[in-house]
């Protein structure tokens, strides 16, 4: 037999390093679902970041969206769902500019062009119900932030009868 080295002799040891790579990655995950994370499906929120906040009696969820206008935005309340999506749209033509911002009359050719049209979703579980009528938003400097007063239940206590 030959004294040269199997190619499959470290084969075991790589298995076992996988295996516990992936008993840690699972164990993470279970902190955070247990922290009361969700799994959050939503498209473009690698990008779109928001925090949750609760304030005793109003939960504010604040979102950057640098680049976005109000009327680009919109914001939807379904049950105990808050859904944001914003769309800004990328006016350019393809090789040339025809205006600046600044309101000067120069036009050029592009010689680097990264700004195009952006969409963002994002949708949050609130863990309370709200009072739909009473939310409020503001948009300020591309940080949107909404205002959720939550629903009040009376606290009183009434007598059922029974028939």
């Amino acid at each position: 037999m030959s004294d040269r080295p199997s190619p499959f002799d470290g084969l075991g040891n790589l298995f076992e390093r996988l295996r516990r790579h992936l008993g840690t990655t699972a164990k993470s995950w279970e902190s955070e679902f247990d922290a009361g994370s969700q799994l959050d499906l939503s498209t473009g929120g690698s990008a779109t970041r928001l925090d949750l906040t609760d304030h005793g009696d109003t939960f504010v969820v604040t979102v950057d969206v640098p680049g976005f206008d109000s009327d680009d935005l919109e914001s939807r309340l379904r049950g105990n769902t808050l859904e944001i999506n914003g769309e800004r749209e990328g006016a350019f033509e393809a090789d040339t500019v025809t205006g600046a911002d600044d309101g000067s009359e120069s036009a050029g050719t592009y010689i680097r062009h990264e700004r195009k049209m952006q969409s963002f979703s994002r949708q949050v579980t609130l863990p309370d119900p709200v009072d739909a009528d009473a939310v409020t938003a503001s948009l300020n400097n591309g940080i949107l932030t909404i205002w959720l007063p939550k629903y009040e239940s009376s606290d009183e206590t009434y007598a059922i009868d029974l028939e």
